[in-house]
């Protein structure tokens, strides 16, 4: 066959920051080892690989001989190592001088393990902004992979997809391989003639021509049921085989060898984007549920395939509205990001903020920040992991700045960017942060000796998803499926555990229910909403004195329609790892009682384990913390964590009930639907009536006790790796 094509095999191989060390080794296990099994013996062809850096640290201690295995193929020229953002961040949600840092700490890293200084980069999700160019060009990056649905969104009709484009922004240059979809969902789910034949085919339109395939390498083997498909069958092999067979006209090469071969197709601008499914994932969920609808509706009309390069989803960066602990978690990061680049500024020692620049970009780590076909947000241990790390690297840097010297401080600022400010309450135990604008709730609360937010919780919400959880399992046929097909669960009754939540799973959350609400009610988030208090404005001043801070909230609200006003304060003392909270209401009836309840949610504290657990009173038992209370006329309520090392505990000045339940959600990840525990919910509530001047109130001691052995993140250990 005279005319010919390249094939550019690109693969991704990623494990996040806070991913449990078994995961790590099983994927290793499974895909990473045994795909370089299979790939080594053919030594007619290349590949370009991505590790993303919290794999490459692992692999580097866990099993050296994988990159002594990288390092030959790399010196035999069969291997080209790709690079990026060290810790796999999505690069536009970075401040400029973070992508810059990221990139280039990655390439030292390749650089002293490997011997190989990556001129290509992986982009996190197909994340893409044209301001990127700059940034990624400046850090040494020559060139980069997107989706062909990111040149489709710029008009770019099928046929130019044929090789590489560059792009530019300030006169900064970068050559950009669109990835094939097609090749995508062929690789490795259709028999390997799908892939030979379809590359034949753009031989024939268009000899010379770069075709590229970019996806993770967790197809090969981690994925559902790839592992039996891709080497238990020999699919991989088979692929290979093909390869070598057809390599007179299919050659099979690198991207920077395709660079070399090849002249660029052409010039292009490419619009904000990411690939297909990442822009549906982050629409607001009725809206795609209406693409998807729309979508499938049009499917069989006559010019769908020239208007489907016309309908696009979202856009990345909405994935910090559509969930706003997404927003938290980005504001806690760049708050650090600031911090860190004001104490170099300031001339404080390179090497110290080395570490805690460390921390900052493991902190970064993108994949607890959005949610799609993965668990993303929904996974607790990612979103602790993510804390861990920012309120490490935040404890250092208030360590060199003397913050942590004993001192209690109060600061007022727009921490989260909602236009409204929030308030700051720190010493050298605790970090609490309010949002007076959002009423008035506490919705982080760090504990800085084991770097843990207790309120890293998540509200439950409906997900485009949950109608296949409703519709009930199909785990896709015989054959082998694609991710995004399989609807697997991996308990029963999925359908009757869904139940969504009006408001965010924050603390010092106020609410009036009706007389006789229960906790069922309560749990399922079904109770009646009677007050104007949970989620309006306070009014909010902040006091000082020599020991302690203050922040004092009132509202003049109503419940039933009865004018009430709320105070509340929190206040945080010098040396303390208790929060004193207190509770006026004014203007309450005489003559009937209102049902208040005072909503805590406590993340970080998972259920099904004896060394987690409720304690009453004189520390008697009440069970583990995945079960429900009903507690009566109880003036004390602990929660403990024997791994993590911490005691949560509440003593309040008037008896009250107490309910509590976990915080439980059906979400989508790589094995199916699954229900996954993300806080725990504690709700004191009174029956209230008002004195002879129309007043009520409480006091609330709410304290974060840690064991001197519990286990962190120290500077010592991020030296090491």
């Amino acid at each position: 066959m005279s005319n010919h094509v390249h094939l550019c095999l690109v693969l991704h191989n990623h494990q996040p920051i806070g991913n449990f060390d078994g995961v790590f080794e099983q994927a290793y296990q499974d895909s990473y080892r045994p795909f370089l099994d299979v790939f080594e013996p053919y030594d007619q062809l290349q590949i370009s690989l991505h590790t993303s850096g919290p794999l490459m640290i692992w692999l580097a201690e866990r099993h050296p001989e994988y990159l002594d295995r990288l390092r030959l193929l790399v010196e035999a020229g069969r291997i080209e190592i790709i690079g990026g953002p060290q810790y796999e961040p999505i690069l536009t949600m970075l401040p400029s001088r973070d992508r810059i840092g990221q990139i280039e700490a990655y390439g030292r890293w390749l650089e002293r393990h490997l011997g190989s200084t990556p001129a290509g980069m992986w982009t996190p999700e197909r994340v893409w902004e044209s301001t990127l160019t700059r940034d990624v060009a400046d850090a040494g990056i020559r060139y980069t992979v997107l989706d062909d649905y990111h040149f489709r969104a710029a008009g770019v009709d099928e046929e130019r997809l044929t090789g590489y484009f560059i792009t530019e922004d300030d006169g900064r240059l970068l050559r950009i391989f669109p990835g094939s979809e097609h090749l995508r969902y062929t690789i490795p789910f259709q028999p390997v003639e799908a892939t030979i034949d379809h590359c034949r085919s753009v031989a024939e339109r268009a000899p010379g021509a770069v075709l590229t395939f970019g996806d993770d390498g967790e197809k090969f083997g981690t994925w559902p049921d790839t592992k039996v498909h891709v080497y238990d069958r020999g699919w991989l092999k088979s692929l290979f085989n093909a390869l070598t067979e057809n390599a007179s006209w299919l050659h099979t090469v690198s991207l920077g060898e395709a660079i070399n071969r090849t002249a660029p197709v052409g010039k292009i601008y490419l619009p904000d984007c990411s690939y297909r499914e990442m822009t549906e994932w982050s629409l607001p969920t009725p809206s795609q549920i209406t693409l998807d609808d729309v979508t499938h509706e049009l499917d069989s009309h006559e010019r769908w395939s020239d208007l489907k390069t016309f309908v696009r989803g979202g856009y990345w960066r909405n994935f910090k509205s559509k969930y706003e602990e997404t927003n938290e978690m980005y504001a806690r990061m760049m708050h650090v990001s600031r911090r860190l680049a004001d104490a170099e500024s300031a001339g404080i020692d390179a090497g110290q903020l080395a570490v805690i620049r460390d921390h900052l970009y493991r902190g970064q780590c993108n994949c607890p920040y959005w949610h799609g076909a993965f668990g993303g947000i929904y996974l607790p241990h990612l979103r602790n992991a993510v804390y861990q790390h920012l309120i490490t690297a935040d404890n250092l840097l208030s360590n060199l700045t003397g913050e942590l010297s004993g001192a209690v401080q109060a600061t007022a600022d727009d921490y989260d960017f909602d236009g409204l400010q929030e308030v700051r309450l720190s010493n050298d135990k605790l970090c609490a942060w309010v949002a007076p604008g959002r009423g008035g709730r506490l919705y982080e609360l760090d504990v800085r000796e084991i770097s843990h937010n207790l309120l890293a919780t998540l509200q439950r919400r409906p997900e485009s998803y949950h109608q296949k959880v409703l519709a009930g399992p199909n785990a896709g046929g015989e054959d082998v499926a694609s991710i995004h097909d399989r609807v697997v669960f991996k308990q029963a009754d999925l359908d009757q555990r869904l139940q969504y939540d009006r408001y965010p799973r924050k603390s010092l959350m106020d609410h009036f229910y009706d007389v006789d609400t229960d906790l069922n009610a309560v749990s399922r988030g079904e109770a009646m909403e009677r007050g104007d208090f949970v989620e309006l404005p306070f009014e909010a001043k902040l006091r000082r004195g020599s020991d302690r801070v203050q922040v004092q909230m009132r509202r003049e609200g109503n419940a039933w329609g009865i004018p009430i006003v709320l105070t509340k304060a929190v206040t945080m003392v010098s040396g303390s790892d208790s929060l004193e909270i207190t509770y006026l209401l004014e203007n309450l009836p005489q003559d009937r009682e209102l049902h208040f309840a005072i909503e805590m949610n406590f993340a970080g504290l998972p259920a099904g384990a004896d060394d987690r657990y409720f304690s009453g009173e004189d520390g008697q038992p009440l069970g583990q913390l995945g079960e429900r209370l009903d507690l009566q006329h109880a003036s004390q309520l602990s929660l403990s964590d024997r791994w993590l090392g911490i005691d949560v505990s509440m003593n309040l000045d008037r008896p009250s009930g107490i309910w509590a339940f976990p915080v439980e959600t059906v979400s989508q990840s790589e094995a199916g639907f699954e229900l996954v525990h993300q806080s725990v919910c504690v709700q004191p509530h009174w029956l209230v009536r008002g004195d002879a001047e129309g007043r009520w109130c409480v006091k609330i001691e709410m304290a974060a006790s840690c064991e001197s052995h519990a286990e962190t993140v120290n500077e010592e250990q991020v030296i090491q790796l």
